[in-house]
């Protein structure tokens, strides 16, 4: 049955309008009801009113709905009107959200990509970005923030500090700044909402932070614990007096010009749970080292002193009996010390897992026999540019069960008869050759015999070849060969 139209016409039994199908009114005048298109019920039946229903005799009559007697509702294929009032009538379809956007998806997802893509990623849309978002995709990463970047332009010229509720809504708990000044760390401190008593680390770099700028950052980022200073040529040992707090367990000093023996005095008698100190100040000298004492020896267990040129084997023998506890010691740079000086760690330090030599051209074969007979424990040994190391110093090596790490970078003498003393190393995981001259092919083939090997060096090796590293790719499939 049709219905007149406003002008007249005729008007179709149902309009769909918004993917819903519209039912008209019966004649009793007791209402409309719609249903999602696509269902089953608007699918097995046509658009048209339907007819008004049969009852069975009184005494055999179940109760209906009333919506059911105006006709309004549908019931459900295969079921007669006067059935049961107990039979289920099925609702509407769950819907569930796209992949695109389920979360429980992308929380796995999103662990296959790196930190630049994540970066990428989270601008895609606010639901990617949601997820991202989470403190736990970012843990242990730090974001490098240069001082250009602290500041938008304002259209009249006028400078605004950035807003960094994107960094406090990830969690980070350390920083890296670059360029700064004494004002920019201010403004640091009073626009990032963790900066109080959330960031844990703190990095500055090529900046012109002085002496007061460095005791108001660690007076009011009371948080910080790991504090690095590098090509920071403005704070004077002065500085290091007044701001040094107890609190910090790990400081790296790097490329300051004004720090000397004193800061070293500051650093040892104001931070008696420092954890790990790295120091490159071309200045230090051997007194300087003995400033530590018993307080440092208990809680330090990693010293690094990079290029520290005025450094003797006198220094040496501070650092071996003031801290008996190290775990990882670097000499890198160190020209002054001698196979004298590693016989004294060798000796002293026997809970050492990383020695690093590197750069060090007065060590010979001497000292890595002291290494082998004395540190069982080693786990990693970096000789890089020991022009002296030759074969016969491999063969000490070899003997050494626990090595997992060894690097020979530049070590011009090493031969391929050197190479035959480490096939015996079945500990070996990661070799770096970068840069030895004389190794051959036929040598460098060798290698194939340490099949636990996962990471190999061969950077501007000249037996490197071609041949030789799909001969490895062949035999050596678990193991990443650097070109």
């Amino acid at each position: 049955m049709s219905s007149p139209g406003v002008n007249g016409d005729p008007k179709p039994p149902c309009l769909p309008r918004n993917g819903l199908v519209k039912l008209p009114g019966q004649p009793n005048g007791l209402g409309t009801a719609s249903i999602t298109k696509g269902t089953p019920a608007a699918k097995n039946r046509p658009c048209q009113p339907l007819p008004p229903p049969t009852l069975p005799p009184p005494s055999l009559a179940t109760p209906m709905p009333r919506a059911a007697l105006a006709g309004g509702l549908c019931p459900p294929a295969g079921l007669p009107l006067g059935g049961p009032a107990s039979a289920p009538v099925p609702g509407p379809p769950v819907e569930r959200p796209p992949l695109a956007t389920d979360e429980k998806i992308l929380n796995g997802l999103f662990w296959y990509f790196s930190a630049c893509e994540k970066c990428v990623l989270a601008q895609v849309c606010k639901a990617w970005r949601r997820v991202l978002y989470q403190p736990k995709f970012w843990v242990g990463l730090t974001p490098v923030l240069h001082a250009k970047e602290l500041y938008n332009v304002l259209p009249g010229g006028e400078k605004e500090f950035v807003n960094l509720q994107g960094f406090a809504a990830r969690g980070f708990e350390g920083f890296c700044l670059v360029g700064v000044s004494d004002l920019d760390i201010c403004e640091f401190i009073d626009n990032y909402a963790l900066s109080k008593k959330g960031v844990k680390a703190m990095s500055l770099k090529r900046s012109t932070i002085t002496d007061a700028g460095l005791e108001v950052m660690l007076e009011q980022m009371q948080g910080v614990v790991r504090l690095e200073l590098s090509g920071c040529n403005d704070f004077t040992e002065a500085g290091l007096w007044s701001s040094l707090s107890a609190r910090i367990t790990s400081l790296s000093v790097s490329d300051c010009i004004n720090v000397a023996d004193d800061a070293i005095a500051a650093i040892s008698q104001l931070l008696p749970n420092l954890a790990e100190l790295s120091l490159q100040a071309y200045h230090v000298t051997d007194t300087a080292l003995a400033y530590f004492t018993a307080r440092q020896g208990h809680s330090t267990h990693t010293l690094r002193l990079l290029s520290c040129w005025e450094i003797t084997n006198h220094g040496v023998v501070n650092v071996v009996h003031s801290l008996p506890n190290l775990t990882a010691l670097s000499l890198s740079g160190c020209s002054k010390v001698t196979d004298d000086g590693v016989e004294l760690v060798a000796e002293n330090l026997r809970k050492l897992r990383s020695l690093d030599l590197s750069w060090c051209p007065r060590i010979t074969d001497m000292a890595l026999e002291y290494v082998a007979c004395d540190l069982h424990r080693l786990e990693e040994l970096v000789l890089d540019r020991c022009v002296r190391i030759t074969d016969t110093g491999l063969s000490y090596l070899s003997t050494m069960s626990s090595l997992r790490s060894l690097y020979l970078r530049w070590c011009c003498q090493v031969q391929d008869f050197g190479l035959k003393h480490l096939l015996a190393m079945r500990s070996l995981r990661l070799l770096s050759l970068a840069g030895c001259p004389l190794l051959t092919t036929t040598g460098l083939s060798g290698l194939v015999q340490l099949q636990e090997l996962e990471e190999l060096e061969l950077t501007n090796c000249p037996g490197a070849t071609p041949e030789l590293f799909k001969y490895f790719s062949q035999h050596l499939p678990r193991c990443l060969v650097i070109e």
